[in-house]
């Protein structure tokens, strides 16, 4: 039985770099690199249930590995070449209760 493994996803986050003239925050993209992230094509019906209740189509469900700490709420990702952006709330379960290395959720939809 091989391991599972997952993919480098590149998480593309807003950190404040200074004020423009008008003195509103101004922000650069910093992107990090998480590692061991499953990638998997959601399903119609979880797809479905979004696009009705939000309006977004949900393409995948990434599995973000135990000991994350980034926030990834509204955030960007890059992985298969593609930007993505991802939407909702992150699902998270009690590290310790799940057996795997995986015990948090995002939904993305294609961003470009």
């Amino acid at each position: 039985m091989a391991k599972i493994k997952g993919i480098t996803v590149t998480l593309i986050d807003k950190v404040p770099d200074g004020f423009d003239a008008f003195g509103h925050q101004v922000y650069q993209d910093s992107e990090v690199s998480v590692e061991n992230v499953l990638v998997a094509p959601t399903t119609a019906t979880d797809a479905v249930s979004e696009l009705d209740l939000t309006g977004r189509k949900a393409v995948y469900t990434l599995a973000i590995p135990k000991g994350d700490t980034h926030d990834w709420e509204d955030k960007e990702v890059r992985f298969f070449g593609q930007r993505w952006r991802v939407f909702g709330i992150p699902l998270e379960g009690i590290e310790g209760l799940i057996p795997l290395d995986w015990n948090k959720k995002v939904t993305v939809e294609r961003y470009a």
